[in-house]
């Protein structure tokens, strides 16, 4: 497989090449996987790698972009990683940072993740954030130390940190986090990123919760 450069693209510039047919959905994620176990080892940032369940979407997508259906879907086969918090995904680990939650399994899919999911997005890991979202630096007791890829000896910020390191070293053109004080403001201002965070009740977190500071990095 010869090497795509993923950092060259924003999301949905990217999910146009993948509608073109110009790149296709397994290989961008083929790439993205490489990507992340290059830095990971650094950065830190990736907690719960997803790669059977992505690649499983990845697969579903390419057969949608085939067959002419992925047209409505603005970020069709995009990777995309997932905060590990107030965000569940049915069959993975769901831990936000909490050592008494190291063990904990979703049994069910929030809201935000179903339509993240409809938007095309392929969700291809999660990353790491403080215990409970409670800190403005990425530095859980259950997972370790967030690095900022620009300087591995600084902070790329939290609660989103896991997020933010991974945009900025160029893995994924975007990522899930979410802002009740700055979760997604500080570590866009610490990777040289920016930061999205929509209305209040614009993302909600059904079944468990309404909105709760979504968006995106």
């Amino acid at each position: 497989m010869a090497t795509i450069d993923l950092s060259e693209f924003d999301g949905i510039a990217l999910a146009e090449k993948i509608r073109d047919g110009e790149l296709g959905c397994e290989e961008v994620l083929d790439q993205t996987i490489e990507n992340i176990d290059k830095v990971n080892p650094a950065l830190n940032a990736v907690i719960h790698p997803l790669y059977d369940q992505a690649r499983a979407s990845a697969q579903t997508w390419q057969q949608k972009v085939s067959a002419g259906e992925a047209k409505s879907a603005i970020f069709c086969g995009v990777p995309f990683v997932l905060k590990d918090l107030l965000a569940e995904y049915k069959g993975t680990p769901f831990n936000e940072g909490c050592v008494a939650l190291k063990d904990y399994v979703s049994k069910f899919d929030s809201e935000l993740v179903l339509r993240q999911q409809q938007s095309g997005v392929v969700i291809c890991a999660k990353t790491n954030t403080p215990e409970f979202g409670g800190s403005p630096v990425t530095e859980p007791e259950l997972h370790g130390v967030t690095r900022n890829p620009w300087n591995t000896e600084h902070t790329p910020g939290g609660s989103s940190g896991g997020s933010a390191a991974l945009v900025a070293a160029g893995v994924v053109p975007m990522g899930h986090a979410n802002d009740g004080g700055g979760s997604i403001r500080i570590p866009a201002s610490c990777c040289g990123l920016f930061g999205l965070k929509p209305s209040r009740g614009r993302n909600p977190l059904g079944p468990m919760f309404g909105d709760l500071g979504g968006g995106i990095i």
